[in-house]
């Protein structure tokens, strides 16, 4: 579909509607409010480097949502909605200028019972968690950008993280109870979507609606040690990553595996590794550290690293190297790296691309459950030199039956499922008729209304 450039709209009408919200139009804080951590990626790098909004607007209440949704709508100005823009594949970044909507400072607490919560989007995930350890429960699961992410940024941009070892990813039946969705349409209207009807916005990057409360369950909190193992193999390491997420009696919320020379990138791990091991980074209920041990034992393993939860409150959390914070301290130290994201699904198809690809693509795993398994899933680090080649490499994974969620590109179907959710597709129909919600993101809708 054709989007009217943001040129020709008459801003000074525009901002008169916006009176009395928080409005940005400084051009420093507009570019940082426009972008996220694409650069991860040097082809995302290369397309969205140089898109910006016209201006942000900060709203704090659900009213000021629906009036930033009136005014875009009387004027066809595209909106895009950001959080704590901690996302990878440019989610947030508006690919058409226009108005980015800041929910961060919507970030109320509105409840927290017996295993469930309310919140509004803006709420930060570790201070969520803070609060909500008070009473005995916890996040079921987080991004490794925790301290600093947004629980709706969360749910509209993420897909899982720590935690995923025992519930799954995070578009999985039960992680999502309700939320709270203002539209688009000629009349902006407040929608309650509850228990399967949330996947209609779940991880659909703003696309079709805008977060305003979400309603979630909750995990029962545990005092979580931090662990390192390291070992002198990694398909030994790899092989233990399996054995203890799938072991029931061990209480546990983070399995990683990296192949060496990945732990090299940890600066401030470095102690506890030598130069050619791999490692294991691990969150386990303390009172499982026992058994833990004898598992160590039993793949010739070493602990080199043990901090208790009381410990691991103070500076850098274990699970700060896991997930994308792997990639992130690795690109620190060495900036032509990239990544991919990779459901193995099976340790023999982690033996297979191990010995196929060596160092050009170094193995980092994170365990998660899938169709109520514990499945390899894979992070790589990638030593970039082409898009062909990386292409190459992705192709490869594809046709000898792994899955890749493409973290190459910001087209919501091309990410994961390679075919857009019906669901979702048909939601953004009804919501958002003039495609004014993050336009370019969905293809499958600027393809219908071409």
């Amino acid at each position: 579909m054709t989007v009217t450039s943001t040129a020709t709209f008459d801003w000074s009408a525009i901002l008169a509607e916006l009176e009395g919200l928080e409005v940005i139009q400084d051009s420093g804080q507009v570019t940082k409010l426009s972008l996220d951590y694409f650069h991860f990626s040097p082809i995302l790098q290369e397309q969205l480097a140089e898109k910006r909004a016209d201006l942000v607007v900060r709203a704090t209440t659900e009213a000021e949502v629906l009036q930033v949704a009136r005014v875009c709508v009387r004027y066809k100005v595209p909106l895009t909605v950001r959080g704590a823009g901690t996302g990878n594949y440019g989610q947030c970044v508006p690919l058409y200028g226009g108005i980015v909507l800041d929910l961060s400072r919507m970030n109320q607490v509105l409840w927290i019972e017996e295993g469930m919560a309310c919140v509004q989007p803006g709420v930060k995930m570790a201070a969520f968690d803070k609060q909500a350890r008070q009473t005995g429960w916890e996040l079921r699961m987080y991004p490794s950008t925790y301290r600093t992410a947004t629980i709706g940024g969360f749910i509209e941009g993420g897909s899982g993280g720590i935690g995923s070892v025992n519930y799954g990813m995070l578009r999985d039946r039960g992680n999502l109870q309700a939320v709270r969705v203002v539209t688009l349409e000629d009349e902006p209207r407040v929608l309650e979507l509850r228990g399967d009807d949330t996947q209609k916005v779940n991880h659909a990057y703003g696309t079709n609606g805008i977060i305003t409360q979400l309603e979630f369950p909750l995990a029962p909190a545990y005092p979580w040690q931090e662990v390192i193992v390291t070992f002198n193999d990694f398909l030994t390491a790899a092989k233990f990553g399996q054995a203890l997420s799938d072991a029931d009696g061990l209480v546990k919320k983070l399995v990683t595996i990296c192949a060496a020379p990945i732990p090299n990138y940890f600066g401030a791990l470095k102690p506890y590794f030598s130069e050619h091991q791999s490692c294991a980074l691990l969150m386990i209920a303390e009172s499982s550290l026992e058994a833990l041990r004898d598992l160590v034992g039993a793949f010739q393993g070493e602990i080199t690293y043990s901090k208790s939860f009381q410990e691991a409150q103070k500076g850098t959390s274990l699970a700060e190297f896991t997930w994308n914070h792997t990639t992130l301290h690795a690109r620190n130290v060495d900036s032509t790296l990239t990544y991919l994201q990779t459901f193995y699904f099976n340790l023999d198809n982690v033996e297979k691309m191990y010995h196929q690809f060596g160092e050009e693509v170094m193995i980092h795993l994170e365990f998660l459950r899938l169709g109520g398994k514990a499945i390899p899933a894979g992070l790589q680090l990638v030593r970039y030199t082409t898009a062909k080649r990386l292409q190459e490499i992705i192709d490869y994974h594809e046709n000898n039956g792994m899955g890749i969620a493409n973290p190459h590109t910001y087209i919501l179907e091309d990410g994961g499922r390679k075919v857009i959710d019906p669901v979702q597709l048909k939601f953004k129909q009804e919501v958002d008729p003039y495609g004014l919600f993050n336009p370019g993101k969905m293809r499958a809708f600027e393809d219908i209304n071409e």
